[in-house]
């Protein structure tokens, strides 16, 4: 009898935004035989990861940014990686007639969308009272807003008569006061409401709403900018309950199983993957607030 690997092994994965060089199926390689995902941001990190993990399943893949090259060149590299079709599409989810341009292309060229992941973000650190007025407004935009119009515009278009799954990646940055993060937690805290509010309404359309929490995910634009070396330093692993950072191909599974008919019961809820994180993790409120001569988290 072969040696199983250790139930705590985390899959592989890269730190770039390439794609993975093997990869090993933990679920049916058909689990998403005939879907068509809608990715926003999924043109790299780990929007990235989802759309190649959901490509080996069987799906195919629409990935939307404002970046129309960047999504071009992740684009070739899945479709080389997986064998599946993946349509990059310029759109910016603050703008509803941008983003209903995409998802009629993708409905032309597909002739469906099964499954959203609301991916588009953007955070950065930065004291409230230091915080303008308008990047306040720029966060929840793209975060809180850019989910609600990727949402609805692919409700009116095709889940309302068709049935569909959405998948929100958010943050547990709501679920405690956090310093340099009030824009980026009120959006994500607006998300998880959001998430409730819309699977009891479209749930009898056959709609199924749910977010995702990824913690401290390495390879990411987003630990790079809000932890990088510095945290890693003061030693972030250690305080983890895992004590290890996840990686995307870990959320990656996640957001499979939430958009699989493995969670066909499942709506309305959030997934936390953070390896506890969230629970254990200091604020460091006079470090981080500048204080103390000391990196911050």
């Amino acid at each position: 009898m072969s040696e199983q690997p250790a139930l705590d092994q985390p899959p592989a994965d890269v730190e770039t935004d390439e794609c993975l060089s093997s990869y090993d199926y933990l679920y049916s390689p058909t689990l998403l035989n005939g879907r068509v995902a809608f990715i926003t941001g999924g043109g790299s990190g780990i929007g990235f990861r989802i759309a190649e993990v959901f490509m080996r399943h069987g799906c195919d893949t629409i990935i939307v940014s404002r970046n129309l090259q960047r999504v071009a060149e992740a684009a070739k590299k899945l479709e080389a990686a997986t064998g599946r079709r993946c349509l990059p599409l310029a759109g910016d989810v603050r703008q509803p007639e941008s983003l209903t341009a995409a998802v009629e292309e993708a409905l032309r060229t597909f002739s469906r969308v099964d499954i959203l992941v609301n991916n588009a973000a953007g955070n950065f650190l930065c004291p409230a009272s230091s915080l303008s007025f308008n990047a306040f407004k720029t966060v929840l935009d793209i975060d809180t807003v850019g989910t609600f119009n990727a949402s609805k515009i692919l409700f009116e278009r095709f889940f309302r008569d068709h049935g569909g799954v959405i998948v929100n990646i958010t943050a547990t940055l709501a679920y405690r006061g956090q310093v340099l993060q009030v824009h980026a937690g009120s959006a994500k805290a607006a998300i998880d409401a959001m998430t409730k509010h819309l699977a009891v309404e479209w749930g009898p359309s056959k709609v199924r709403v749910n977010s995702l929490a990824p913690g401290p995910i390495s390879g990411t634009e987003g630990m790079r900018r809000l932890g990088g070396p510095a945290a890693e330093a003061m030693g972030l692993s250690t305080i983890i309950p895992l004590q290890r950072m996840g990686n995307k191909t870990e959320i990656a599974h996640g957001a499979l199983f939430l958009a699989s008919p493995l969670a066909s019961y499942v709506t309305g809820t959030t997934l936390v993957m953070d390896g506890g994180s969230w629970l254990t993790s200091p604020n460091l409120l006079s470090a981080s607030l500048g204080t103390l001569p000391s990196p911050h988290l």
